[in-house]
């Protein structure tokens, strides 16, 4: 930028209409008062960071340095309105409002981060010496000029009090005062530029740069989109809650009613009837979705945090003999796959929720069922692996995981091959319930596995201490 358009001279009028101008005393008033202000600011912030650090072992200085650090922000808050006001430059804002209601750490944390924080800081500490420095030249140019312009008039004054008048004297200070008249309106263009140089500084170090605004803004619209999906999620969870809970009781309705009509219609020793096989397909769909619905019941539970776990030394061979009795059976009529089961005997119990770990186990070996093919084994295997823990597997001669599929077959609605689990029922739940529900009760999960000979999933629970005496 040119010389003249910092100093305000465009034309050569400019030169001596700069007295008349309001924006000129508004400068010259902003150069006179930035050295009492920033000599008060340097004295407050040095007080205030010294008294913190030195009050720091006794827990005052963190509250304190927290509230000079407040303060310096709204120091350069003040002089950002100040520089607008009486120098007329527009300055960016030093930030964005937020909606988002934070503690006192969080927003502290959020200010130490903020550039304008330390920019703020810079400039307020420049106050002092660009301040005295200001103060300084306003001082000398103005009564430099002044001075100049006045010589005649004090000399003639001081005539009248005594004294013979020097007509050389007299001449050379007229022409001082002369040249003082144009020294005088070029100190104000002087003064003006550098009140404008001063109003540049607080645009650069108070008011947010155009990056800076651009990752405000981007920031701002990703909080409202993340503000956005955490609503919707929890409006996902609220809904499978509430339709969860609303489905078991008509769910365990319609089981209640077909288990009356398959003993209704197929007394003991009567060939089964075609109604007969349609109502047990009605009940096997209806056992299934009941499977569902608690699936997805605990799985909102676990995503909210508000999964309920009634920890205590629980009889885990108890467990596995009764998910045996339970699927055997239904797993011979239905798939042609045998279930087996190998208990050591006199395990000790284990540390869980009994009503969740049979839920853990029906969902490992329902899933067993699902993809082991006619004629195939799952076995139920339950022994010590260590001083400290038992050890829970179900294996298959299923269709195997294939290696890439292995690291992801927790993951929720994760299935290995979506046609083949339409086909055979699965939702790709029970995997991610079984995973959730033992990380819960303090065990690990694992599985090994390979394609087109089987699957086998580990449970490691811990061993329930024993009360000494």
């Amino acid at each position: 930028m040119a010389l003249s358009q910092v100093l305000g001279v465009r034309t050569p009028g400019d030169f001596w209409r700069v007295a008349w101008r309001s924006s000129t005393y508004r400068s010259l008033l902003y150069l006179l008062t930035g050295f009492p202000l920033g000599l008060t600011y340097f004295v407050l912030l040095v007080t205030g960071v010294s008294l913190a650090f030195s009050l720091v072992i006794i827990w005052v200085g963190i509250p304190l340095l927290v509230l000079t650090v407040l303060m310096w922000r709204k120091l350069g808050a003040f002089e950002r309105e100040l520089a607008m006001l009486w120098l007329g430059v527009q300055i960016p804002p030093m930030g964005r409002p937020s909606k988002e209601k934070l503690s006192l750490w969080q927003r502290m944390r959020q200010i130490a981060r903020d550039p304008m924080t330390w920019k703020s800081l810079l400039f307020v500490f420049l106050k002092f010496p660009v301040g005295l420095f200001s103060f300084i030249a306003v001082l000398l140019l103005v009564s430099g000029s002044l001075g100049l312009v006045a010589a005649p008039v004090m000399y003639l004054a001081a005539l009248t009090a005594g004294g013979g008048l020097d007509p050389l004297t007299l001449v050379a200070l007229l022409g001082a005062a002369i040249i003082g008249v144009p020294c005088f309106f070029l100190a104000l263009h002087i003064l003006n530029g550098l009140a404008w140089l001063q109003g540049q500084l607080a645009r650069l170090l108070l008011g947010m740069s155009e990056s800076e605004q651009q990752v405000a803004e981007a920031r701002a619209v990703a909080r409202l989109a993340q503000a956005q999906a955490a609503r919707a999620d929890q409006s996902r969870r609220e809904l499978i809650v509430n339709v969860s809970h609303e489905l078991r009781t008509p769910i365990a309705s319609i089981r209640g009613h077909v288990e009356s009509l398959l003993m209704a219609e197929n007394p003991a020793g009567s060939p089964p009837t075609d109604q007969h096989e349609y109502l047990e397909i009605v009940a096997r769909e209806t056992e299934r979705l009941g499977a569902l619905v608690d699936d997805l019941l605990a799985l909102a539970r676990a995503e909210a945090g508000e999964l309920r776990l009634d920890l205590a030394p629980a009889d885990v061979g108890g467990v596995a003999e009764e998910v045996w009795a339970t699927l055997a059976p239904l797993a011979k009529r239905e798939r042609q796959v045998t279930l087996v089961r190998e208990i050591a005997p006199g395990l000790p119990p284990v540390w869980a929720d009994r009503a969740r770990l049979m839920q853990v186990l029906l969902n490992l070996v329902r899933n067993a069922i699902t993809y082991t093919p006619a004629g195939g084994i799952i076995s139920i295997r339950l022994m010590q692996s260590d001083a400290a823990h038992l050890a829970l597997s179900v294996a298959d001669t299923g269709i195997g995981i294939p290696a890439e599929d292995l690291p992801r077959v927790f993951e929720r609605f994760y299935r290995t091959d979506a046609s083949r689990a339409r086909a055979t029922g699965g939702f790709g739940l029970g995997l991610a319930i079984v995973r959730d529900l033992v990380q819960a009760m303090g065990g690990t999960v694992s599985v090994a596995s390979r394609e087109g000979e089987g699957s086998a999933f580990t449970v490691t629970l811990q061993i329930a201490r024993q009360p000494a005496g």
